[in-house]
């Protein structure tokens, strides 16, 4: 299965919404203009507004309802993706320079809140106060999670709770609120709602997973930046936790991340890469990811058996799989 499949079903949908993301951080301030169109004219999977369009199909479908939950979520990614760059000292995404290497850090920083600020304006057109504590609430732990990472930057002592609890509120949180906010505008049963949140944490946390194993095992080109960005810039992700618990190992990988550390991730990583590959630490990451999109099926269970369940599904499937 392909996740276009899905999209061409949903294409005059998720064209709308693509046009709303432009609209909404249309501004008449020149540079602005350009830099907040920068990432988006890049593209990307919008993975969040398609949950959520699938989400608020189990309660009432309204797109120019909806709309108000799908646009500002993904500007919310875009916006944190837009300061990790700055943070990670990233000079390309998605195969494009970032906007701190075209422009610069400080550019880049206001350009980040001004996305988010456009996405609170576009939440604003929707009254129930429920919606904007959820929304009001990831962004507070989002933050942290963010803060987290930092902290643990180049932290061997770190444990697989750290890991876990960091990526949840780094990247699960806002997936599976997309499910939960689509659902809860569109007015679907509690019942619902918690099911979608559900699915979407569990989703999200095999996204990370899945994520931070192609950084070890993909090509420049499948990911739009050189492999091993992870560890240059300081993370330290489950495949290399599994590594440092393997006494065999742990020596020398300890050698090899504090030599990437003290040249400040500006070196060659692919002695770090052959001893990640060399084990079976990989695979034992991917199960964890296999696990958790079994969860997220599994809060599927129940809900009335239309189409965009099975979508649902499918996205999950490739999420647990995709190799970009």
């Amino acid at each position: 299965m392909k996740l276009l499949d899905i999209y061409a079903r949903m294409k005059k949908d998720i064209a709308f919404v693509e046009r709303e993301l432009e609209d909404s951080v249309y501004t008449e301030h020149a540079m602005l203009k350009e830099t907040s169109l920068h990432l988006l004219k890049a593209g990307g999977k919008r993975i969040r507004p398609v949950v959520v369009l699938l989400s608020s199909q189990f309660g009432q479908y309204d797109l120019q309802r909806i709309k108000h939950i799908a646009v500002p979520l993904e500007l919310i990614h875009m916006a944190t993706l837009v300061h990790d760059d700055v943070i990670d000292d990233a000079d390309t995404r998605r195969g494009q320079q970032t906007v701190r290497a075209k422009w610069d850090n400080r550019i880049a920083m206001y350009t980040g809140d001004y996305i988010f600020a456009k996405a609170l304006m576009v939440a604003t057109q929707l009254s129930n106060p429920r919606i904007h504590q959820i929304l009001s609430s990831a962004i507070v732990e989002l933050t942290i999670g963010e803060i987290e990472q930092i902290r643990y930057f180049f932290r061997t002592d770190q444990t697989l709770r750290h890991y876990l609890l960091r990526i949840k509120r780094k990247t699960a949180l806002l997936i599976a609120i997309s499910c939960q906010l689509g659902a809860v505008a569109s007015e679907a049963t509690d019942d619902i709602c918690r099911r979608m949140y559900q699915f979407g944490y569990n989703v999200g946390m095999a996204y990370q997973i899945r994520d931070d194993i192609l950084d070890l095992t993909g090509t420049e080109k499948e990911l739009g930046k050189p492999p091993g960005s992870d560890i240059r810039q300081g993370n330290i992700t489950l495949p290399v936790l599994y590594a440092l618990s393997d006494t065999g190992i742990r020596r020398e990988l300890l050698d090899e991340i504090e030599r990437v550390r003290l040249v400040d991730g500006q070196t060659d990583v692919s002695p770090f890469l052959r001893l990640i590959r060399g084990g079976t630490y990989i695979k034992q990451a991917d199960n964890l990811s296999s696990r958790y999109i079994d969860r997220a099926i599994e809060a599927l269970n129940g809900l009335p058996d239309i189409r965009a369940k099975q979508d649902l599904i499918k996205v999950a499937h490739f999420i647990g799989n995709r190799s970009y």
